[in-house]
């Protein structure tokens, strides 16, 4: 009988990280989970309460525990990373980071962007930035990935993997309000403000992306990796499926040369390229397939 694994979750207190920490508890690892405290997990998972970002309090209640593979939702900034992997040095084989589309946020490619696009190797680390200030933290967010990747991918302390996952949505508890944003403009018949070149992008479902963190955690593969559904959506198509769930709507796009523009409309092209996780074993879905039952998932059988 195989000796099940020592998983440990970092966050994933919510949305597509509460359905990961469900798929290792149903495949039989033991599970611990760890976070501030704020909300605690589910029956059958182990809970520890740390301060993630302070080295000493994340050394203290992890004890003596070691653990196959670590999957880290929270990670933001590189300063969080170094201390995760003086920690974790020698207490884990493997390490999963989740990452983001958004370290490709300076890419601009009309074909899908490959992972080699950016380089964690080749990004420069600068820890002297102000990333304990959430507003700067927030406000750079595709950097602070790009440099938390950057600095897994030097330790030799461990196998790492970044999960570079695409726009999520589905799910009654999509805490983002992003598709909710649309609805509301729909139904209002208001103006949903885009950039003038208005370019698609990539998106994966929530219950899709919890599939591929957990397979992710049991594989041996190294370095970054694409998560996204096949195909990429523009703000109309989306748009056209929220006013389906919204009667007596009017969808407006008002195309605007500068200031802010609605979540999910973009100036720049970055849809990514999941050929990687193709060739490593993991088959994702078509985003028109699953779009409509998103969008009622979120929206409910009123609209939202």
């Amino acid at each position: 009988m195989e000796k099940a694994r020592e998983v440990l979750v970092i966050g994933g207190s919510r949305y597509f990280g509460k359905r990961l920490i469900a798929r290792l508890l149903a495949a039989g690892d033991r599970v611990t989970v760890l976070n501030r405290g704020s909300s605690t997990p589910p029956p059958g998972a182990v809970h520890l309460v740390a301060d993630r970002d302070d080295e000493n309090s994340l050394t203290e209640a992890l004890g003596t525990r070691t653990f196959d593979v670590v999957v880290d939702q929270v990670c933001y900034t590189p300063r969080q990373a170094a201390v995760a992997r003086r920690v974790f040095a020698g207490r884990t084989r493997r390490y999963v980071m989740t990452s983001t589309v958004e370290v490709y946020e300076y890419e601009d490619s009309s074909t899908p962007v490959r992972e080699d696009a950016v380089d964690p190797l080749t990004v420069p680390v600068d820890l002297g930035l102000p990333w304990e200030d959430p507003r700067f933290a927030q406000a750079h967010y595709g950097e602070g990935k790009r440099q938390a990747e950057a600095v897994f991918a030097a330790a030799g302390e461990f196998a790492y993997t970044a999960v570079r996952v695409a726009h999520v949505l589905g799910g009654a508890d999509d805490f983002t309000g992003r598709l909710r944003h649309y609805a509301d403009r729909i139904r209002a018949g208001e103006p949903i403000a885009v950039p003038v070149a208005n370019r698609p992008a990539t998106y994966v479902h929530v219950e899709e992306i919890a599939d591929f963190l957990a397979w992710a955690a049991g594989e041996d593969f190294t370095g970054p990796v694409n998560a996204a559904s096949d195909g990429v959506l523009g703000t109309e198509e989306l748009c056209a499926a929220v006013a389906a769930h919204v009667p007596g709507g009017r969808t407006v796009l008002r195309a605007v040369e500068v200031g802010e523009v609605s979540p999910f409309s973009f100036a720049r092209s970055y849809g990514m390229d999941n050929s990687r996780a193709a060739r490593l074993g993991f088959t994702f879905g078509e985003v028109r397939r699953w779009l409509p039952r998103a969008v009622a998932e979120t929206l409910g059988k009123d609209g939202g």
